[in-house]
C-alpha cells in the first residue's frame, strides 16, 4: 500500500471546526491526493496524561472539552468508529508502556480537524495521549517507533499549535501577532527546514521567544510526533502559516 503522509495541524480555536473558513477549507483540500486511510492515529494536545494511553473504544464519544462557545459547537458530533485492534497493537509497544483506555474519546484537537478532513466520519480513529512526565526528546524517540503504521494504511495526525500562550492572547486584536510569537514560529520553521530535530526536541534551550511560545508543552509535543516520522527524502510543506496574537496555526504535510 502507498505510504500515507503525516500531518501536524495548528488547530487553534475550536470554532475553526465550523466551516466554511480558510482553515477548514485547507484541511479539506489536504486529503485529496492520496488514498483513503484504513485508520487514523491522532496525537492531540488535549489528552495530556501521566503515562501513555490509547483509546480502545469501539465507538469513541465526541468530547466537547471547552466552554464559553456557541451551542452550535457543542452540537457537533464526529461519530467515527474506533479501532480496538490498532489500540491493542500500540499497547504492545516495546518502546513505552501504552495502556488501553475506554474512558476517553475524540477531543476537539482531533474532531475539529477531522470533521473537515474526513467529513463522513467513516474512518476508524484512535487517539494516543501525551505523557506529561516525559521530556520532548523522549516523545520524539517514542514517536519514531510508530513509523511502520504509515506503511500499513494508518494516517498519523499531530494536532496542537507550535506557538500557544493563551495567557498573552490579545482577544481584542487577534490579527496582530506578538513579535516574540513571530520570532518563535520562524525559529521552529527554520529548524524544521534544516531537519535539526535535536534542537526542536530540546526546545527549552532555544531562547526567550520560544520559552514564551511554549509555557506548557502539550500543544508543542504533537509536532514532534509528526517530525519523528519524516523520512530523509520526504518534503515538508507548510500551510495555514498564520499567527493569531499568541497562537500559531502553522501546519505541515510530510510526504
Amino acid at each position: 500500500m502507498q505510504k500515507l503522509p503525516v500531518f501536524f495541524v495548528g488547530h487553534g480555536s475550536p470554532m475553526n471546526a465550523l466551516g466554511p473558513n480558510p482553515l477548514a477549507d485547507t484541511w479539506a483540500e489536504s486529503t485529496k491526493n492520496f488514498p483513503e486511510p484504513k485508520a487514523i492515529l491522532s496525537i492531540s494536545a488535549h489528552w495530556f496524561t501521566r503515562g501513555t494511553y490509547v483509546t480502545a473504544n469501539q465507538l469513541p464519544p465526541t468530547i466537547h472539552d471547552f466552554y464559553g462557545f456557541p451551542q452550535e459547537l457543542f452540537d457537533v458530533q464526529y461519530p467515527a468508529p474506533g479501532d480496538p485492534k490498532l489500540a491493542e497493537e500500540l499497547s504492545k509497544s516495546k518502546n513505552a508502556q501504552v495502556i488501553q483506555d475506554d474512558s476517553w474519546g475524540l477531543d476537539h484537537g482531533t474532531w475539529s480537524v477531522l470533521r473537515n478532513m474526513y467529513p463522513k466520519a467513516n474512518i476508524p480513529v484512535v487517539q494516543l495521549s501525551l505523557d506529561a512526565t516525559k521530556p520532548g526528546e523522549w516523545h520524539y524517540e517514542f514517536a519514531k517507533s510508530l513509523s511502520k503504521l504509515r506503511e500499513n494504511g494508518v494516517l498519523v495526525l499531530g494536532s496542537g499549535d507550535m506557538v500557544h500562550n493563551l495567557r498573552l492572547y490579545d482577544w481584542k486584536n487577534q490579527d496582530n501577532a506578538h513579535d516574540w510569537a513571530l520570532d518563535a514560529n520562524e525559529t521552529f520553521k527554520d529548524l524544521i527546514q534544516k531537519r535539526d530535530w535535536k534542537s526542536l526536541a530540546n526546545y527549552q534551550k532555544l531562547g526567550t521567544a520560544v520559552q514564551m511560545a511554549i509555557p506548557t508543552p502539550e500543544h508543542y509535543f504533537p509536532m514532534l510526533y509528526a517530525l519523528a516520522l519524516a523520512e530523509e527524502k520526504e518534503e515538508i510543506r507548510f500551510y495555514n502559516d498564520i499567527i493569531q496574537s499568541s497562537v500559531s496555526l502553522t501546519s505541515m504535510k510530510i510526504s
